[in-house]
């Protein structure tokens, strides 16, 4: 069975507070249990991001090895999956301007998304401490930006990014890929 966070926090928008005690309830994961590739999906909690990579079309994220992480996997309208390199990803413009998470904008970002599209790893896996345990991170090569990983289930992990300069961090949701 599938992990629903409505089971845990119930529905709608979560207070950070709320959503933070789940976080901090979780056990952390190891980097090998991070291997593969993964689906992303939202964890909302009223931050200025929450909603903003779905309707952009995120995929989520594959882990190679410990060394090469691609961080930010996109659908493309064909189906199939775009790497796409998150030095090149306006992410401070979304934040000042909130605004800008609409369909026009979307539509936008499908459109120039092959212009910023890579085949090289863009991130890597290390043990990191974070909020009191040492779990799983992703540090990201270009962006003073680490994902950092908690257990939900052997299939899925809740993930805190913390950016540096953001005054909150964004909580996300991974599901392993089997397909």
């Amino acid at each position: 069975m599938a992990f629903d966070a409505t089971e845990q926090l119930g529905t709608g928008r979560e207070s950070a507070e709320a959503a933070f005690a789940f976080y901090d309830s979780l056990d952390p994961v190891d980097c090998d249990a991070m291997i593969g590739r993964w689906r992303g999906d939202g964890f909302s909690t009223g931050h200025a991001l929450d909603g903003v990579l779905e309707r952009f079309g995120w995929y989520g994220k594959e882990f190679v090895d410990a060394d090469n992480v691609h961080p930010l996997l996109f659908s493309t309208a064909g189906g199939g999956i775009r790497r796409v390199n998150p030095a090149l990803m306006p992410l401070a413009l979304g934040l000042r301007f909130p605004q800008l998470n609409n369909d026009a904008s979307a539509r936008a970002f499908r459109l120039i998304q092959p212009l910023m599209a890579t085949s090289g790893s863009k991130a890597r896996l290390r043990m990191t401490e974070f909020r009191g345990k040492i779990s799983a991170t992703m540090c990201y090569d270009q962006r003073p930006i680490h994902d950092v990983f908690r257990r939900v289930d052997d299939d899925t992990v809740l993930g805190a990014m913390d950016m540096k300069g953001m005054d909150e961090v964004f909580l996300f949701l991974l599901r392993r890929d089997r397909s």
